[in-house]
């Protein structure tokens, strides 16, 4: 599938789906929960909304060139603001709703911002706080009536805007639709923040041009069309969901649902029956962990016919994958699929035809498994920096345990370092403002990654680990955390993992079980606690976790193993410095600020 037409800038497409596409489309464009019932809204509501956003921006004074930023959770709104901004050829700047006011106040500042448009009354506090520190910021737009603060000078609501925009339109009816003929394919679009596990965030420049490429190399390995069905619920101000789960769905006039946030995911598969889902391993993780506790709460002969179907499964889809073929194995599969698999994928609304993950790793095993159940997952990669999509495997051609072929339309070659390089009309055209580190990673049009990789036989990118997080034992062995995280991940009983071992003796770990599971055991076989908390310090769970790690560290080399771990009593958090906006650890800040506990492991080896 591809584009229904080669527009060239994100505006363009707005106008393809509102003026052309809506004569023939059979469904709503967006979804939305209100009052516990999925509602739609049509094409022509949201040219609209958005005609009425656009022309009350322009009213206040919003033009071409202007960088106005967005904070707010997934919802039409902020479909809304992201096209009424770019339609006037102006630059949108997405943040996380999770972030800090200080680091509002930074991006605001280096992005020099002239206006935001918030959700909430938490997010306007947050704004509040540091307007004066804002030396750019004219004006701020509340989405929820309610929430808005009494003043007359900067602070409006989202219907004060979109009701001087009804005035405006009516005195000036060509006005939103000659800016959008202005805008070239070129032009700056958007500056997104890498929230980085160093330093301050960069602003990553991306154009029309650098998005659209991607979404068109995209869907030409993606079988996309009208028909299909997206549950969005991973941050819009992320460009892998604003790439994949909605510019994409627009440019199929696919629909999307948004999800009413990441505890609702199970619940709202089942209400919207979505047939793609662009998420992260972390969802599989929990999925894979929920599936195997509900196993274990089962009688033995019910887990012996789920292992048994879970076996046939893979064996039956390794064999199809090599294009092979047995009568017998086929009925096995069958029976499995009526006895189990049948069940599982019901979960998932029954319509799924198949997940886009990427973000990070995917652990092959959990691949393999879902596989095996019949829930194709489709792992890609790539970064903020390329638009986001690198390589990809595709329906008909994938292989677990590594990030697919390139696109189209992007080279990749391997450094002799060994590090990633890409080249392709997706690639940023650099770090706003930031000379110095744009030149570190665009050299002669190529972009640097970060990323160690190989290719293997057949073409596939097998991403090893990240180049600053390559370390070596002190025995001289070098070790890609990465890969053992992700294996360890795979254990119902741990939540979060970091490795440990750069210049040391021996791999050692900082984990955070999952408590849930763990006080599921303890309440099982009569451990006493009185806090969750104290369950870290008794010795029957570190013996279930070593236990569990024993078994999965028979897959690693010996120098790969872990020789020894400590149990932390909370999860890291965005709000203790420990992991980023878009959920990576910051490995040294974890690292410093578990010295003590790291250097005891290490004492009397």
């Amino acid at each position: 599938m591809s584009i229904k037409k080669e527009c060239k800038t994100i505006p363009e497409l707005f106008v393809f789906l509102t003026e052309e596409y809506s004569k023939t489309a059979k469904n709503f464009l967006l979804m939305r929960k209100i009052e516990g019932k999925y509602e739609g809204i049509t094409y022509q509501e949201f040219k609209i909304e958005t005609t009425n956003l656009a022309c009350g921006l322009a009213s206040i004074g919003v033009k071409r060139g202007d960088k106005i930023a967005i904070i707010a959770e997934n919802r039409p709104e902020w479909v809304y603001s992201d096209m009424a901004i770019l339609g006037l050829g102006a630059i949108d700047v997405p943040l996380y709703p999770s972030l800090t006011a200080e680091s509002i106040e930074f991006i605001l500042n280096n992005s020099e911002a002239k206006g935001i448009i918030v959700s909430n009354k938490f997010q306007l506090n947050k704004i509040l706080k540091i307007k004066d520190k804002c030396r750019n910021l004219k004006f701020i737009i509340v989405m929820n009536e309610k929430d808005a603060v009494n003043d007359n000078k900067t602070i409006y609501t989202f219907t004060q805007i979109h009701e001087q925009g009804v005035i405006f339109n009516a005195n000036n009816p060509d006005y939103l639709t000659k800016s959008i003929q202005q805008i070239n394919e070129n032009d700056l679009c958007t500056i997104i923040y890498t929230s980085g596990t160093t330093g301050e965030p960069k602003g990553v420049m991306l154009s029309h041009k650098n998005i659209l490429s991607n979404v068109n190399a995209a869907l030409r390995l993606l079988p996309i069309d009208e028909n299909d069905i997206f549950l969005s619920f991973l941050p819009l101000c992320h460009i892998f969901e604003r790439m994949g789960g909605y510019y994409t769905a627009f440019a199929t006039g696919g629909m999307i649902c948004y999800a009413e946030g990441i505890e609702s995911i199970a619940q709202n598969m089942l209400e919207v029956h979505p047939t793609i889902i662009t998420t992260v391993p972390r969802l599989f993780e929990r999925m894979y962990s929920k599936i195997l506790k509900n196993v274990d709460s089962q009688p033995e002969s019910k887990q012996k016919i789920f292992y048994w179907a879970i076996e046939t499964g893979k064996e039956f889809s390794r064999l199809k994958r090599m294009g092979k073929t047995s009568i017998s194995l086929a009925l096995k599969n069958k029976l499995a699929d009526r006895l189990v698999f049948k069940k599982l994928r019901e979960r998932t609304g029954g319509h799924l035809r198949f997940f886009v993950s990427g973000g990070a790793p995917l652990a092959r095993d959990l691949g393999e498994f879902f596989e095996a159940v019949g829930i194709n997952i489709l792992e890609g990669y790539g970064l903020t920096e390329s638009s986001p999509v690198i390589t990809a495997n595709k329906p008909d051609d994938y292989k677990f345990g590594t990030v697919g072929k390139p696109l189209p339309n992007v080279e990749v070659k391997i450094a002799p370092d060994g590090e990633i390089l890409a080249r392709g009309p997706n690639i940023m055209q650099g770090y706003y403002k930031n000379k110095k580190e744009t030149e570190e990673v665009l050299k002669d049009g190529w972009l640097h990654t970060g990323d160690i990789g190989v290719f293997d036989a057949q073409g596939f990118l097998m991403i090893t680990d990240r180049k600053k997080h390559l370390f070596k034992t002190s025995t001289g062995k070098y070790i890609a955390p990465t890969p053992i995280e992700n294996l360890f991940l795979t254990s119902k009983y741990i939540d979060q993992f970091v490795l440990i071992g750069d210049r040391r003796m021996f791999l050692s770990a900082l984990i955070v079980p999952d408590f849930e599971a763990i006080q599921d055991y303890a309440d099982s076989n009569k451990i006493k606690y009185n806090k969750l908390e104290e369950l870290v310090r008794a010795r029957e769970i570190y013996d279930l976790i070593e236990k569990d790690m024993s078994d999965l560290q028979k897959k690693l080399a010996n120098y790969e193993r872990v020789r020894k771990f400590k149990l932390l009593d909370k999860p890291f958090s965005l709000e203790s410095g420990e992991i980023t906006p878009s959920m990576k650890v910051r490995r040294k800040f974890v690292e410093e600020r578990y010295q003590h506990l790291i250097e005891e492991m290490y004492e009397n080896k």
